[in-house]
C-alpha cells in the first residue's frame, strides 16, 4: 500500500500506570514538576543487594480503578498494571468494543518474561524443594492442593493477554510481543501496521511489566547493569552524565487506543497524535548490548522516519532509550549522529528513566505516550541530574528543566537485551491534516 493511500492511525486514547502516577495526567505533571519515583525498595527487603534502589510503582489499588472481581483474583501486580492503563485509555478514548465491532478490535501488548510471583517461588520451594532439591513423588501427589487453578493461571505466559481480551471482550488479532526492553515499542508499531493493512480498524496496544522482585534484582544486579548509588536514590539514574553507573529498574504499564484516522474525525474523537512510522531492528552483537556504533538503533530510527515520510530535519523531540549505562548512552548518541548528521545537534533529547527509571518492557508504551503528550502540550521533558556531561554524548539532553517548545513530529527509541531495536514516530495532528491537504 502507498503511503499516499494508506490509512492513517490516530491515537485517541492514552493511559499510563508509572512509579511517578497511577494515571496519564498524574505521571505527567509529575514528569513536569520534576519529580522522582526511585527510593529505597519498599516491596521486600533489599539490603542484601548490591543496588537497593528502585522505582515502584506507589499507592495503587486496582480495585479502586477496574472493577472486575472475578478477573482480578488472577492477576499479579504487572498484569493489575495492565488492566488499569488499558481502563484509562479505553475511557479516554470514548470508544470501546460493541457486540458489532468486537472482531475489529485488536490487541497487541509487551510484556516481560517473569510471571511468578516470588512468594509463589518460596513457598513452593518449602513444601516441595526444602532440601534443595524437587521431590517429584510428593509433588505429583500433592501438587493440586498446593496450586490452585486460579493461582496455576495468573501465572502464565499469555494471562495478562487473556485478562485484557475478556475486559473489554476484544474478539480480533491478538498478539504478545517478548522483545526485552523494545516489547512495548515495537507492540505500538505492530498495531499501527494492523490499522494500516485493514486487519483492524481500533487497536488497544501498549506494554506492561515489573521484575522489581528478589529474582529480578538478582539478574541485573549479575550482569552489574543496575545503578548501586544507594546514598542518593533520586540522583542514581543519570543518563548521559559521565559518572553513571546504571540504570535503575522501573515497573508499570502504558496503553493507547489505536483507531483509523478518518473514523476518528468522523466521530468528533479527540486525536492526540498521528502513530506515523516505526522501525525495528535486531542487533547480533552481544545478548546484553548493541554494538558501541549504535548499528541496530541506526536502521530502526532510519526506518521509522522513512516509514512515515519525514526528513532529519522533521523531528523535534527524541525520547531517547537512555538507560543511564555506559555502553546504552554512548552508543544511542552515535546513533542519533548517524541518522540525523548536522540536525543531531538542533534536536531536542531526553531522557525520562531519569526520573521513573526503566520500566523494561512497559517502557516504549510509556516512553511513546509521553511523545504524544509533548506534542499535545508543546513540552518536552527534561534529562534529570545530568550535571557532569559525558564529552563523547554531547547533544541537546535538555538538562535544565521541561522545555517548552513546538513538537509537531517526536520519536521515541527503545533497544532491548537481545538485540531488539525499535522506534516509533508521533506526527501531530496539524502536520498529519497539513499533509493530507498537500497530497489531496
Amino acid at each position: 500500500m502507498s503511503k499516499e493511500k494508506r490509512r492513517a492511525v490516530a491515537v485517541t486514547g492514552i493511559g499510563m500506570v508509572t512509579p511517578v502516577g497511577n494515571d496519564a495526567p498524574s505521571t505527567w505533571k509529575a514528569l513536569l514538576d520534576r519529580e522522582s519515583g526511585i527510593a529505597r525498595i519498599a516491596s521486600f527487603d533489599p539490603s542484601g543487594f548490591p543496588a537497593q534502589i528502585a522505582a515502584e510503582v506507589k499507592g495503587f489499588k486496582v480495585a479502586e480503578v477496574v472493577e472486575a472481581p472475578k478477573l482480578l483474583k488472577y492477576t499479579v501486580p504487572f498484569t493489575a498494571f495492565a488492566l488499569a492503563a488499558a481502563e484509562e485509555a479505553i475511557r479516554d478514548s470514548g470508544i470501546q468494543p460493541t457486540a458489532a465491532t468486537a472482531s475489529r478490535w485488536g490487541l497487541v501488548g509487551g510484556s516481560g518474561m517473569m510471571t511468578a510471583e516470588f512468594e509463589f517461588l518460596q513457598r513452593f520451594q518449602a513444601e516441595f524443594a526444602a532440601d534443595g532439591e524437587v521431590d517429584y513423588g510428593r509433588l505429583g501427589k500433592e501438587g493440586e492442593r498446593f496450586i490452585s487453578s486460579p493461582e496455576f493461571a495468573k501465572h502464565r505466559t499469555v494471562t495478562g493477554q487473556a485478562l485484557l481480551h475478556r475486559r473489554f471482550g476484544i474478539r480480533g488479532y491478538s498478539a504478545n510481543v517478548h522483545t526485552a526492553c523494545a516489547s512495548g515499542g515495537q507492540a505500538l508499531g505492530l498495531a499501527m501496521r494492523l490499522i494500516r493493512g485493514g486487519q483492524a480498524d481500533y487497536v488497544l496496544a501498549g506494554g506492561y511489566d515489573s521484575m522489581i522482585t528478589p529474582v529480578g534484582m538478582t539478574g541485573f544486579c549479575l550482569l552489574t547493569a543496575l545503578s548501586t548509588d544507594n546514598d542518593e536514590p533520586h540522583r542514581a539514574s543519570r543518563p548521559f552524565d559521565r559518572t553513571r553507573t546504571g540504570f535503575v529498574l522501573g515497573e508499570g504499564a502504558a496503553f493507547m487506543v489505536l483507531e483509523d484516522w478518518q473514523s476518528a474525525r468522523e466521530r468528533g474523537a479527540t486525536i492526540y497524535a498521528e502513530l506515523a512510522g516505526e522501525g525495528n531492528s535486531l542487533s547480533s552483537y552481544r545478548i546484553t548490548d548493541s554494538h558501541p556504533s549504535g548499528d541496530g538503533p541506526i536502521q530502526a530510527m532510519r526506518w521509522a522516519l522513512e516509514d512515515a515520510g519525514e526528513t532529519v530535519d522533521g523531528v523535534d523531540y527524541i525520547n531517547a532509550h537512555g538507560t543511564s549505562t555506559q555502553m546504552n548512552d554512548l552508543g544511542e548518541t552515535n546513533a542519533i549522529k548517524a541518522v540525523f548528521g548536522e540536525a543531531a545537534h538542533k534536536l531536542a533529547v531526553s531522557s525520562t528513566k531519569s526520573q521513573m527509571g526503566h520500566l523494561i518492557a512497559a517502557a516504549g508504551a510509556v516512553e511513546g505516550v509521553i511523545c504524544v503528550l509533548s506534542i499535545r502540550d508543546s513540552v518536552v521533558p527534561m534529562t534529570a541530574n545530568l550535571t557532569s556531561p559525558d564529552p563523547d554524548c554531547d547533544l541537546d539532553y535538555v538538562p535544565e528543566g521541561p522545555r517548552e517548545m513546538p513538537v509537531d513530529v517526536a520519536l521515541s527509541n527503545s533497544f532491548g537485551f537481545g538485540g531488539s531495536n525499535s522506534a516509533v514516530l508521533f506526527r501531530s495532528p496539524e502536520r498529519t491534516e497539513q499533509q493530507g491537504e498537500d497530497d489531496a
